[in-house]
């Protein structure tokens, strides 16, 4: 499932629009939107409407996506409520209510989320944060398709910001509806874009381990841990460990990095297959 929170960098506030709209408010939190989510937030204008009454819109879901953060969703809400007062064909506010919805996640407001996105696109096509949100969306309601649909726009958009993001996540999309070679072709178009997306590196490594291109994921995998540095190593790097040195023969690599999975993390699902496959090792990897 799509992963990684981008979120964009505050815009200033004029003094004006200090005095106007931030009179009482408490300062925010700048941490990540959903922690893991790969929702990505943005208040840039859509076109050339009255600047006053676009900018106060924008102020407006700048101020939204900062409760969001804080998960004070009520507050966000009427944020967004202001937002589409002063400007009603502001595509961010729309993609951020979408956002907000989603992520008070009741049926009935997931429900709305759906038509939130949908306006956003729909009053700037080239809008391509709206795009990836709807993915994302698309995406939990496991609506696969029309996800991987909304993740391509996203992906092919040279020069957004988080294209990136949008073909880890297609790459991703694309492995829930099991079709293997588009995946390892989004993951592939993400290390063109940047070669240090992790994600990228991950999923291309069971990709190759799968096909049996062992030589090509060992490459991977040694890049993924110099790029996973200082960070502490996951069980699932550690299972891809284990899986390369088995496919190498190497037993003493192997051994050391099954003990160091079943000791570090006993009750994760890597852990569980490792057993398995230590029980029957001419089994295939499930």
């Amino acid at each position: 499932m799509p992963t990684q929170v981008v979120l964009s960098k505050s815009m200033l506030l004029s003094a004006a629009l200090v005095g106007l709209l931030l009179t009482g408010c408490q300062s925010t939190s700048t941490s990540d939107l959903t922690g893991s989510t790969s929702y990505q937030t943005s208040t840039r204008p859509s076109d050339n409407r009255n600047l006053d009454q676009q900018e106060i819109a924008r102020v407006r879901t700048s101020l939204a996506a900062q409760y969001i953060r804080k998960n004070e969703l009520d507050t966000a809400q009427r944020q967004l409520e202001k937002a589409f007062a002063a400007d009603s064909r502001y595509a961010p506010a729309y993609d951020m209510m979408g956002v907000l919805l989603q992520q008070e996640g009741s049926r009935i407001n997931l429900e709305k989320a759906d038509q939130y996105f949908k306006k956003a696109i729909a009053l700037d096509k080239d809008f391509e944060q709206a795009h990836n949100n709807y993915g994302v969306y698309l995406s939990q309601m496991k609506r696969y398709s029309e996800a991987a649909a909304q993740f391509e726009i996203a992906g092919a958009a040279l020069g957004y910001e988080g294209r990136i993001g949008a073909l880890e996540n297609l790459g991703r999309t694309y492995l829930q509806l099991g079709d293997r070679s588009a995946a390892s072709k989004a993951f592939l178009r993400a290390l063109d874009g940047n070669r240090n997306s992790i994600i990228a590196h991950i999923e291309l490594v069971d990709l190759l381990l799968e096909q049996q291109r062992v030589p090509q994921a060992q490459r991977l995998y040694d890049e993924t841990l110099v790029l996973v540095q200082g960070q502490g190593i996951s069980p699932r790097l550690l299972l891809q460990g284990i899986k390369l040195a088995a496919a190498q023969n190497n037993i003493a690599t192997r051994q050391q990095l099954a003990q160091q999975l079943l000791s570090a993390y006993p009750l994760s699902e890597e852990a569980k297959q490792l057993k398995t496959w230590l029980n029957n090792p001419e089994a295939p990897w499930q």
